[in-house]
């Protein structure tokens, strides 16, 4: 574990040359840091939160999360429809009526047609159940069915048709089998859908991190900024005196009085830019209060030891390119298949075999049915297309060579994006500690070259270099910081695998 306790909380100002004023201090109190995994702790101020709990508080109340939850929950309610309506589907068809009224030609007794006014009303009901048979492009359907027809006019009568049952295939041959081609997509859309759900999770604790640490360099940018200015006005205020006596000259008085202004305007930024990083943050995590945030950074930082090739293939084993890639090839390989059959011969052949009677009665038209037969057979044919059929199977052939350049090429490069996440977050981890100890030896020697001054070693334009050294020592420890934890959430992003727990991401 890589200690980080010195830098556990906002830095505290630095000790100065003489007291400052009380209001100096009270701008920006000093805080202990919570305790890891709470949000608020005994001891620590209302709303203090540390990195995890931002994460973890993003990923469960941020509106980013509810959006992303909001189309997991679509797909997941797509993909139950679809299985659905794989099952035997039950419905009823009725049309109550069915009503003409109009001259008919009617032959009478004596042979002779005459023309007579009629009315006619068909009313029809059938309940069916269907199954769709992806594999053979086939839809078996057993219904029942009961007609009835009612004559008003010259002629009056009351027919019933019954059809206690029928049952139909219908079969396609060499057509596409779209319902076949439809549940591959869907089976790897849903899993696809999954494998984004998690990656903007970790986008969105990419995104965090970034946030908590922009809002923490900021308070620690002003804090050091309250402290330099502290700092600078009391130098001038010495610098001033020592001037009145001639211990130093007005060169060394108007430097001192431009650092001051410098760090003057230096504590006007930082505030500003605490206040947009602090508001940032509260969006992202979806906490809207009056008090200041106090953000507490990770105490300590676990050495992780990654392997590139590990990380490489966690991440074509969990990332969505591989989902993508199959969605992609199935795609291809059916405008191809389409693009084929649907410009040669194909046919489709419906049967039928039931039972069937008729009778003015409607309880004697289910006595003694009798059987019902059907059979359809439909040929299609393009005999002529000016080239049309070849060209689309070459366009669609064009269009699967380049679906599987993009996956292949995406393959790659998440491949490379995973090895060097792994590499970065092992340089981050170096650079993290030399930033830290450089941090700690450029506070050493400001405070040396402070001590130096006043008893008048060095002088002005040597302090004031050690203080910039100073800050720009902090400034990139922050960095350094905020780049560990960068690399170390893209490293989950991009391969959905957690290395400290040595398992894929949940």
């Amino acid at each position: 574990m890589l200690s980080l306790s010195r830098r556990a909380c906002v830095l505290v100002p630095l000790a100065l040359f003489a007291l400052p004023s009380g209001d100096a201090l009270a701008q920006q109190p000093v805080t202990a840091p919570c305790p890891p995994g709470r949000i608020v702790a005994s001891g620590c101020p209302a709303g203090s939160l540390n990195l995890a709990d931002a994460v973890a508080m993003a990923q469960r109340q941020g509106l980013s999360a509810e959006a992303s939850r909001q189309m997991l929950v679509e797909s997941r309610a797509r993909n139950a429809a679809f299985r659905a309506r794989l099952l035997p589907q039950l419905s009823l068809d009725a049309m109550p009526a069915n009503y003409n009224r109009g001259f008919i030609p009617v032959v009478l007794p004596t042979g002779e047609t005459q023309f007579a006014s009629q009315s006619q009303n068909e009313s029809t009901a059938g309940l069916t159940v269907s199954q769709a048979l992806p594999w053979i492009g086939s839809t078996l359907t057993v219904g029942s069915y009961l007609d009835r027809l009612d004559l008003t006019g010259s002629v009056t009568s009351r027919t019933y048709r019954t059809t206690p049952f029928l049952v139909t295939l219908r079969q396609d041959l060499l057509k596409p089998r779209e319902l076949l081609w439809d549940t591959r997509s869907q089976d790897l859309r849903a899993g696809l859908a999954e494998r984004q759900y998690l990656e903007s999770r970790e986008d969105l604790a990419i995104n965090t991190a970034a946030a908590f640490f922009d809002y923490y360099a900021a308070t620690v940018a002003l804090r050091n900024a309250t402290s330099n200015v502290a700092v600078n006005d009391t130098l001038y205020t010495l610098n001033k005196g020592r001037y009145e006596v001639g211990k130093i000259g007005e060169n060394d008085l108007l430097q001192s009085e431009l650092q001051l202004l410098r760090a003057r305007a230096s504590l006007d930024g930082a505030k500003l830019e605490r206040d947009r990083s602090e508001s940032a943050l509260r969006r992202l995590v979806n906490v809207h209060a009056t008090d200041t945030l106090v953000v507490v950074p990770p105490e300590n930082v676990s050495t992780i030891e990654v392997d590139p090739s590990v990380a490489v293939t966690e991440a074509l084993r969990n990332s969505s390119v591989a989902e993508q890639a199959a969605l992609d090839s199935v795609v291809a390989r059916r405008s191809v298949t389409e693009a084929r059959l649907t410009n040669g011969f194909g046919a489709t052949i419906i049967a039928s075999y039931g039972m069937n009677q008729t009778n003015s009665l409607f309880g004697l038209s289910y006595a003694s049915p009798l059987p019902q037969q059907g059979f359809q057979l439909h040929v299609t044919m393009p005999l002529f297309q000016w080239g049309g059929g070849s060209a689309d199977v070459q366009a669609a052939k064009a269009e699967e060579a380049r679906a599987a350049s993009t996956s292949r090429a995406r393959r790659e490069q998440a491949a490379e994006d995973a090895r060097y996440a792994a590499l970065q977050l092992t340089q981050s981890q170096r650079m993290l500690l030399i930033a830290a100890k450089a941090d700690t030896v450029a506070q050493k020697r400001f405070e040396v070259a402070k001590n130096r001054y006043l008893i008048g070693k060095i002088g002005v334009s040597d302090l004031y270099i050690a203080q910039n050294e100073k800050d720009q020592a902090l400034d990139a420890y922050v960095q350094a910081l905020r780049g560990y934890w960068n690399n170390y959430y893209r490293l989950r992003r991009v391969t959905l695998y957690d290395f400290e727990q040595k398992a894929r991401v949940q």
